[in-house]
């Protein structure tokens, strides 16, 4: 009987292979849309797990923890600088590390931050330190750049006027290992450099004041110039955002309130906010997979559809096996293998080619972004493929009985 089957589907290998492309098609479809929103939904999810709790000012808490998290440029609103300060001097934190955005270099950004932030939120260095003097730069793992390398800071960018900072050049003296984060893009610089640059330190910016507004006030600094990270005394400008780790969950929520109910200020955890992210995705995800689901009916309709018309027409040789003895459970099971070997071939490819353009979407994504979005399989899906060869068994049964219920002297005189 096998051999009655492979040679019937290589007799007939075009119709098949057409059959085996749309089920492969309309299958990968919804496996692609499946996968690639857990994905990045688990990869959000990891690369905001190191920071705790964000501290900016009054607007939009999404575009705050996009900017902060993941690096999205955007103009963010500053709060004042004395809230620095009084982090500095709380105990109830373990690090407040100020960020500093809106400079670059070839594309990576440039982010002024504290050597706190990056000792704990990176697994160490796999080259160089950490910088020390205002002139230094520690970069991310994804940096395609060299110990010593130099970076002159470009303010904006080309396409916009942007143009580059001729009073310093950082001097790369770390790069940091790998955390799957979009901090593996950034390079690191003293926050005080991004200041003193933009001449920030040395006017009282008010909270609503943006960084841009700075632009034709630069100031040259020393690269020399020790590391200066203390700001529990002197007040810093201006701060778009601050990452906070405190001591306990007790304690992040208590500041959390606290600076929640200041008007100057909003504080944020970051899964807080994806959650509602997740919502909007998850809203989208099914719309897709709605899409899909429609396609993947019309396939199975139209494969229907053609393979009834395919048994119709292959009434004569039906009739013949019948009129050679062959029993009504023989037809059935010969006419069901073929098509089932052929919609389950299309369902398992398509599969493997879901995964396959999940994998590729994740891999660009994490080239422009940053951060890693894993793609896999998990158990629920091996269920779904379960109960979708189950109900593509099902519907190759119709064709099937038809063929069954044929009789013989009918058949052959069609």
């Amino acid at each position: 009987m096998l051999r009655f089957i492979a040679a019937d589907l290589k007799r007939l290998w075009a119709g098949s292979l057409v059959i085996i492309l749309l089920i492969t098609l309309a299958t990968a479809l919804g496996i692609t849309v499946t996968l690639s929103e857990r994905a990045l939904r688990l990869g959000s999810a990891r690369a905001s797990e190191k920071f705790d709790l964000i501290i900016g000012a009054p607007g939009s808490e999404t575009q705050l923890v996009l900017s902060s998290v993941f690096l999205q440029a955007a103009d963010l609103p500053l709060m004042p600088g004395h809230v620095l300060t009084d982090l500095a001097q709380n105990d109830q934190v373990v690090w407040a590390a100020p960020i500093g955005f809106g400079d670059s270099y070839q594309g990576y950004p440039i982010v002024g931050t504290t050597s706190a932030l990056i000792a704990a939120t990176t697994p160490g260095f796999s080259a160089g330190s950490m910088f020390a003097h205002e002139g230094e730069a520690v970069i991310g793992a994804a940096v395609d750049l060299s110990i010593g390398a130099e970076i002159k800071p470009m303010h904006g960018d080309i396409e916009h006027g942007g143009h580059t900072h001729s009073e310093l050049a950082y001097h790369v003296t770390g790069k940091a290992g790998f955390t799957g984060t979009a901090w593996d893009r950034a390079i690191m610089v003293p926050i005080r450099a991004v200041w003193d640059i933009h001449g920030l330190e040395d006017h009282d910016d008010d909270a609503d004041h943006d960084a841009a507004e700075h632009d034709d006030e630069h100031h040259g600094i020393d690269p020399a110039a020790p590391l200066d990270e203390d700001f529990s005394q002197a007040e810093p400008p201006g701060l778009p955002a601050i990452l906070v780790k405190p001591k306990t969950i007790a304690d992040a929520y208590k500041l959390r309130q606290a600076y929640r109910e200041d008007h100057d200020t909003v504080a944020v955890f970051p899964a807080e906010v994806l959650t509602k992210l997740y919502a909007t995705m998850g809203d989208a995800r099914r719309v897709l997979s709605a899409i899909a689901i429609g396609a993947q009916l019309l396939v199975a309709a139209a494969l229907l559809m053609v393979t009834v018309i395919h048994v119709g027409q292959r009434r004569r040789q039906i009739g013949a096996l019948r009129a050679f003895g062959a029993p009504r459970a023989a037809v059935f099971t010969i006419v069901w293998s073929e098509l089932f070997a052929l919609v389950g071939t299309g369902i398992l490819l398509g599969y493997g080619l879901g995964f396959c353009a999940a994998t590729f979407i994740a891999d660009n994504i994490a080239s422009e972004r940053g951060f890693a979005l894993p793609v896999s399989f998990e158990r629920a899906d091996l269920a779904g493929v379960a109960a979708v060869l189950a109900i593509a068994g099902m519907l190759c049964a119709f064709p099937a009985l038809m063929a069954y219920r044929q009789a013989p002297a009918t058949a052959l005189r069609a």
